[in-house]
């Protein structure tokens, strides 16, 4: 699928596009009159090559097969963004929305904050190398803001989030507002050294001994246990005193939970076998099981619950829009990337 375009722009992925008076333009597509060219799209298309960061080397792709399949799995969604972009302006020009002198000045004067432009000629040498004009920079940018104001009035304004709607969501999502349970822990642990032969036994036991004295240390004798990790303790977190966490609860395993489930902050576990060796913990800190309140989470679920019913809305918005629009297609490929991009937009169907 178009391979005459992919042609095309094989010229043009590796260059900034020449001056359009310079070339006799092919439309592919009006939309109520509007056009849309062969410049446009490819324009479009380097766009979209740069921003996933897709650079093509004929040296590499001689025959020019990556840069085509890149083409034809980018195409399908810039088509279907252009005409529905063209459509929602001409909405927009429609309702009487434009960008006044005062509001180009401002964004104009933003851009050249952010981007630390402090000379009119720094300015217009940034938009060359962007194969700019300042009037086509307005243009983008009249584009953009009545894009912008035709999706607020006329669709995500007329968007609310019922009481039911939300507590309906807080009820099938609750897990997302909901906090596991965690612990904090110290780890001393005494490796049981093996050979070529295996576990020798007698080592076993000595390294079981080893960490029953550690424990004899840090309850009875009273040592900080932080102090006795940093200088006893085989495992990695001997570099930050045994400390480890906050971790789930429910990660670790079901005997470690049940040993950690029955001491309090600051209790110290027994000496238990683990496939590191011999093992104790301190409880450093714990948190319980929190599920939060309906009323503090209204607003981040009416957030989420709005952007599902934007994105249905604006939709069906589109879908209307295009049903009243009189496009007409000079290019049958483009045609057909541009449903080939419908289809993707659909929602997938599970098998049966």
């Amino acid at each position: 699928m178009l391979k005459q375009l992919c042609l095309c722009l094989l010229c043009v992925a590796t260059a900034a596009i020449g001056v359009r008076a310079e070339i006799i333009e092919q439309i592919l597509v009006k939309v109520n009159g509007e056009i849309f060219t062969k410049s446009d799209l490819e324009q479009r298309q380097v766009a979209a090559l740069r921003q996933k960061g897709q650079q093509f080397d004929p040296k590499n792709d001689p025959d020019n097969q990556q840069l085509r399949k890149a083409l034809d799995d980018i195409t399908p969604q810039i088509m279907v963004d252009a005409v529905d972009e063209m459509l929602i302006v001409q909405r927009g020009k429609e309702l009487g929305y434009k960008l006044s002198d005062e509001q180009f000045k401002s964004v104009v004067d933003n851009i050249k904050k952010e981007n630390k432009i402090e000379t009119e000629e720094q300015f217009q040498a940034a938009l060359k190398a962007e194969n700019m004009t300042m009037p086509d920079l307005r243009r983008s940018l009249e584009r953009s803001m009545i894009v912008q104001r035709v999706q607020q009035n006329e669709v995500f304004g007329r968007i609310g989030v019922s009481e039911d709607e939300a507590r309906g969501y807080y009820e099938s999502h609750k897990n997302e507002f909901t906090k596991q349970p965690t612990v904090t822990l110290r780890e001393i642990l005494v490796a049981i050294p093996s050979d070529a032969r295996g576990i020798n036994v007698a080592a076993e036991e000595a390294a079981k001994e080893k960490a029953e004295k550690v424990r004899t240390r840090v309850t009875t004798g009273g040592e900080p246990f932080d102090r006795v990790a940093s200088e006893s303790s085989d495992a990695p977190s001997k570099a930050n005193a045994g400390l480890i966490g906050p971790i789930d609860l429910n990660d670790l395993s079901p005997d470690l939970r049940r040993l950690i489930e029955g001491l309090k902050p600051g209790g110290v576990s027994d000496v238990i076998r683990t496939a590191r060796g011999f093992q104790l913990f301190k409880l450093e800190s714990s948190t319980a099981l929190e599920v939060m309140p309906f009323e503090q989470a209204r607003e981040q679920i009416g957030d989420r619950v709005f952007a599902d019913k934007r994105k249905g809305e604006f939709q069906k918005y589109l879908e209307k829009l295009r049903a009243q629009a009189i496009i007409e297609w000079k290019n049958q490929d483009v045609r057909r990337a541009f449903e080939e991009g419908l289809k993707q937009q659909l929602p997938s169907v599970p098998a049966k």
